[in-house]
Parts: structure tokens; sequence; C-alpha cells
């Protein structure tokens, strides 16, 4: 990676294909500061992890499963899967050179119907609702009928915005390929699911 912003991304273009074609960790740190809406409901995006295809933490690392198909079909596209057959995550389906990448989104900052999400988690505090990929999930009613849906199509809206500080980390939660500093938020957010 050739710092994080690439020359092939375009920031003010959620919808062009080049800014998905890239290494997961680029796009992963690109998009902090961006907003993803689902039905209306949503917010900025303040956490995000990366997880290639040659990466062993990766659902794609051993090929291609009826569950993690998504990750090797097109770009730009929600991967969604259930955590400890309880959650379900939101990815985004990106690639560089072999397809099976994609992006954890891991918390929000609730900037569109807080009263939704806060009904759907069952509490009020803003930073709660969203504030892990799980939360993140059920506030948005992500569901596996969300596996597949391009990211640039209704019921998904996306808005780009200006990338703030980052600060970067190791991943949360995983067993394999703990060191890699894949994980990215936005400095000083309320709104992280853990502080780095």
């Amino acid at each position: 990676m050739s710092g994080l912003l690439s020359e092939h991304s375009d920031p003010s273009n959620p919808a062009r294909q080049g800014f998905w074609a890239r290494h997961p960790a680029e796009v992963a740190a690109d998009l902090i500061g961006w907003s993803v809406f689902v039905d209306g409901v949503g917010g900025r995006i303040v956490e995000t992890e990366a997880y290639h295809h040659e990466d062993p933490a990766s659902h794609s690392y051993a090929g291609p499963t009826p569950r993690n198909a998504v990750m090797f079909g097109p770009q730009a596209h929600a991967y969604v899967y259930r955590s400890y057959g309880i959650h379900w995550c939101l990815n985004f389906v990106c690639w560089q050179g072999a397809p099976g990448g994609g992006v954890l989104i891991r918390a929000l900052e609730p900037t569109a119907g807080l009263d939704i999400m806060a009904e759907r988690r069952g509490l009020a505090d803003p930073r709660a609702l969203a504030s892990g990929p799980g939360k993140l999930g059920q506030a948005l009613g992500v569901t596996r009928a969300h596996n597949g849906l391009a990211l640039t199509s209704p019921p998904f809206a996306m808005r780009s915005g200006p990338r703030p500080e980052l600060v970067i980390g190791p991943r949360i939660g995983i067993s394999k390929a703990v060191d890699l500093p894949w994980r990215f938020g936005e400095a000083g957010s309320r709104y992280l699911s853990r502080s780095f």
C-alpha cells in the first residue's frame, strides 16, 4: 500500500468501482468519515477492519463456500454473516488482484433514524446504538436478506465525506494474524466499539 489513499480512489464518488478495486486495508482506512444508510437509517463510519483473501483471519482464506460466496463476487456489495449465531455483521466487498476481500463495518456515529435504532436496540444512548459490529447490524436492521446487495442501490445509500484523523491498530476478537494493523478508527470518536 502506498499511503492509505490510493491515486485510484475517488473519495467524492462512492459508486466508482475503482475505489473498491484496492487492498481492503486501503478501503477500510478511506471509509472512515463516510456515511452508510439502510432504508434511511445510519450514520458516519467511525471504525472498520480489513480482511484479505491471503489473511488467515478472513472468511475467504480457505476459498469460496456457500457462506462466503459474496466475497468472491462483485465489489461494492454487502457481505452479511451471523456472528456466534446471534449478531448480523455488515461487510463491504472489495479486493485487489484476486477476489475475497472485505471491510467489516465495526461502528457508526448515528446521524439518521436514531429513534428507529433506539427501538431496535432497546436503548436510547446514541453512543451505544452502533458501537460494535453486532450492535450496528441490529441498529440498521441488517439481516441475511441484505447479503449480496449492491451498496450503490436501495436499500443501501452511501455518502462520502472528509476523512478525519485516523487511529490504527490490530483487529479485535480474532485468533489468527492478530498483529496486522488493519483496524481503523476516527481519532477521538465517542462511538468506537473499543478504544485504540
